[in-house]
């Protein structure tokens, strides 16, 4: 079954795909307002794809229920990490890889991205799809599962580009295990495109137009 989803389509006949994870405990809607701030006129159409994760009991919240990709247990947050509940999340975004696809947008013209959790979410499923993806882009996020990534990478997306943007201050995904993941990544030959700004657990405007340019650089000059 589908996640249920946000989308915005900036025109018609879209030629590429965005989909984008949220953060614990928000839902589709929480980007939803930064299209308009992302996207360049000159661009083709495109589409962006805001799911909802699934709603569960979250530990390091008193067992409230939220929207979370999965569960987090403590505040050292890479630690006791929920294997089950991270797969579960990664074959629901493979699920809209393949609707997207089947909507005619191919695997090369989609881009994954998150923020916090749905960046360690956008990371861990870009890495793994069979198909050669056109970017990952992950904000104040980290790579879960580093040991099994190994054995379970898609050598299609050996190569694949990687956004990763990173407050200097987030006091809840501290920036240290932000630059562990893009040095972990680093080391296994990925091409990670880092930027860190003097900024908390959020978004910023510079971060935006960064954003902007990166991904204009992957989808701006389709036909």
């Amino acid at each position: 079954m589908l996640l249920e989803c946000v989308e915005k389509e900036t025109g018609q006949s879209p030629r590429f795909a965005v989909i984008w994870m949220h953060g614990l405990g928000a839902d589709g809607n929480d980007f939803l307002p930064m299209v308009p701030e992302i996207v360049a006129a000159h661009w083709p159409s495109g589409r962006f794809v805001f799911p909802h994760a699934p709603r569960r009991p979250v530990t390091i919240n008193g067992g409230m229920s939220m929207r979370a990709w999965y569960d987090i247990t403590g505040m050292e947050i890479a630690q006791r990490q929920d294997e089950a509940g991270i797969r579960t999340s990664i074959e629901q975004i493979e699920a809209l890889i393949a609707r997207e696809i089947e909507r005619g947008i191919p695997a090369s013209n989609i881009i994954l991205a998150g923020f916090s959790q749905g960046a360690a979410m956008s990371i861990s499923a870009g890495l793994r799809h069979a198909g050669r993806l056109a970017g990952i882009i992950a904000l104040s996020g980290y790579l879960p599962l580093e040991r099994q990534l190994e054995a379970e990478r898609s050598s299609a997306n050996a190569d694949v580009p990687i956004f990763m943007g990173h407050g200097s201050l987030d006091p809840v995904v501290p920036q240290t295990l932000g630059m562990l993941s893009r040095d972990f990544l680093r080391s296994h030959g990925y091409t990670v495109d880092w930027h860190s700004y003097a900024m908390a657990h959020q978004v910023c405007i510079e971060e935006i137009a960064d954003l902007r340019g990166w991904i204009g650089e992957r989808v701006g000059s389709l036909t």
